[in-house]
């Protein structure tokens, strides 16, 4: 029994250091949690250059800045197709635009205008005034005819007759505003000749028409019809 043990003992320690020479050639156990342990590289082996093997040689690349950059020349255009040509008539045809002709609004017909011959007695020299100026209207000289009348007025400066009368040359004279304005003295001044006063409210709508005031020219007519 004594002889076992001995042979045991005698054994253990070269069991032991064949136990650690086996553990010393494995790589460490990871450690959870922690930082693994750096790999082992093994040391790069020169390479070897045969003999037979071609040596390919390798030339420095050129220095970029030696080399010239040459502008891009232009492009020529690409070649335009005329377009097709038209008859002058046909062109002038198609194309010609004409503006459209606006044709005036129309406007009211004027009313027709019929002046009295008055018959009121004036003074000697007055008449002779007047009948100077008929003579002249029925020649065509209306000037001279204007100028007797207005001799007159400054005669007889109330004389309704004698401004209905300039009135009705001034109209002769295609002056329609004057003659207006005369016809309104006349009939202030024709108190009691409803006769004269709606014929110098129709004189002053046919005043108005050839002023284009048509509103102005109904509004006459209604004063001429009150008489």
């Amino acid at each position: 029994m004594s002889f076992k043990r001995l042979i045991i003992i005698g054994a253990l320690p070269s069991l032991l250091a064949g136990c650690s020479s086996m553990f010393g050639t494995q790589p460490p156990a990871p450690v959870f949690g922690g930082q693994s342990a750096p790999e082992q590289t093994s040391p790069r082996v020169p390479e070897v250059i045969r003999p037979d093997q071609p040596v390919v040689k390798t030339k420095p690349l050129k220095d970029f800045s030696a080399i010239k950059i040459e502008p891009l020349l232009p492009s020529e255009p690409a070649p335009v197709e005329p377009l097709p040509q038209f008859p002058e008539s046909q062109a002038s045809e198609s194309i010609s635009l004409e503006p459209m002709e606006q044709s005036p609004p129309p406007q009211p017909e004027l009313t027709p205008f019929q002046p009295i011959e008055t018959t009121v007695a004036l003074s000697p020299v007055v008449t002779a005034l007047v009948s100077a100026a008929n003579q002249n209207t029925k020649a065509g000289d209306i000037e001279s005819a204007a100028a007797s009348i207005e001799r007159a007025i400054r005669i007889e400066p109330r004389n309704a007759t004698l401004f209905y009368k300039l009135a009705l040359l001034r109209l002769k004279q295609s002056k329609p505003r004057l003659a207006e304005d005369l016809a309104k003295k006349s009939a202030l001044l024709a108190v009691n000749d409803n006769t004269l006063k709606k014929h110098c409210w129709l004189l002053i709508a046919h005043a108005r028409e050839l002023q284009q005031n048509f509103p102005g020219a109904k509004e006459a007519k209604m004063k001429a019809d009150s008489f």
